[in-house]
């Protein structure tokens, strides 16, 4: 099995092209699982409901598992609102560049 940072690192490869930090970074990713089917759930959140790129993000970071953990079967997203993403979940660099726009 892969473990939840392998995930998380896998992720970390995704950018939100919005604001170019990744997705990890933004705090955007709340908890990665790996069953014994080498089956990967990625529990994540978006900036925002009305993010234009919705399904394509969810795309990508299902791409990020399979590409960078090969060992992976198969990858999938569940997409959650609550807890609802604000700034203070993103790291302390993210929230510095952010902060100033």
């Amino acid at each position: 099995m892969v473990t939840k940072e392998q995930i998380f690192k896998a992720v970390s490869t995704v950018n939100d092209p919005e604001v170019g930090f990744n997705l990890v970074e933004m705090g955007l990713i709340y908890d990665a699982t790996c069953d014994e089917d080498m089956k990967v759930l990625v529990t994540m959140t978006l900036s925002t409901k009305a993010c234009p790129l919705h399904q394509m993000i969810v795309q990508w970071v299902k791409e990020a598992v399979l590409r960078e953990l090969p060992s992976v079967a198969e990858a999938d997203v569940e997409l959650v609102w609550e807890p609802e993403w604000n700034i203070s979940m993103a790291t302390d660099e993210v929230k510095a560049k952010l902060g100033g726009m």
